[in-house]
């Protein structure tokens, strides 16, 4: 999973300069407003609108933004119906590829996903082309330099989380889906440092790639999550150091 680690750690650094021009705060609202929509507005009886209001909390979004788009979702204010689908593909070297969407037009952002990758040496597949590659995980991310490591792991392990792993200048906390709130609630209420955190997709090999092939899929997954309607981007690519400190 090594890939995937270096490639959270940039992917935090960007979403702090996506929340900076507003793209991260457009990006939460069609979260919220799905997740409202799916499961009620009541946050402490929908755990995914739960865990898109924390999220949006922790990038400081207003908190009138937040109840408009919970409001929308549930039909109390008029707003866009949003269509939640998942992209699978392979980019440059054979990296699979799995894309997040919330679109009010799937088939104006299908055909504009698979340009970005036909653009970078990759092709959209079919559903389930690359989905088996990879496990539905809860990822949380923690300031490496504000919480010693051993009470990180005892507060983490005690809480149920699977794994923390050290990568960077952050730790990451890995557990089971059904889990990840309870975790993550349990951390914070240590007053542990959490910066973020999401359920997502981990790979379970990567993939190493190196010279072309590892500068064209860079440009892809940094392209795929600059789309207005992706959500979510995960790939099993592992490159070198180097040219992800470049990337961030």
């Amino acid at each position: 999973m090594s890939g995937h680690s270096k490639w959270s750690s940039i992917k935090h650094k960007k979403a702090a300069k996506d929340a900076k021009r507003g793209k991260l705060f457009t990006k939460l609202i069609k979260e919220i407003t799905v997740a409202a929509r799916m499961g009620g507005g009541d946050i402490n009886a929908n755990p995914r609108l739960r865990t898109a209001v924390l999220t949006a909390r922790a990038a400081s979004m207003p908190g009138d933004n937040i109840e408009r788009a919970i409001k929308k979702g549930t039909g109390e204010l008029e707003g866009v119906t949003y269509e939640e689908i998942h992209y699978e593909g392979y980019g440059p070297g054979g990296a699979a590829i799995m894309v997040q969407v919330l679109t009010d037009n799937k088939n104006r952002t299908v055909q504009e996903i698979r340009r970005l990758f036909t653009k970078h040496g990759g092709n959209l597949g079919e559903n389930g082309c690359v989905a088996w590659m990879f496990d539905k995980k809860g990822l949380i991310m923690v300031d490496k330099v504000k919480i010693e490591e051993d009470r990180l792991i005892s507060l983490a392990l005690d809480a149920g989380a699977e794994d923390v792993r050290e990568e960077g200048g952050l730790f990451e906390i890995v557990t089971r889906p059904e889990d990840f709130e309870k975790v993550r609630e349990h951390l914070r209420r240590q007053d542990v440092p959490v910066l973020e955190g999401q359920v997502t997709m981990i790979p379970k090999n990567t993939v190493a790639l190196a010279g072309a092939s590892a500068e064209q899929i860079l440009k892809l997954t940094e392209e795929l999550e600059d789309h207005d309607d992706v959500q979510s981007v995960a790939a099993n690519f592992d490159i070198p150091d180097e040219l992800l400190e470049k990337a961030s």
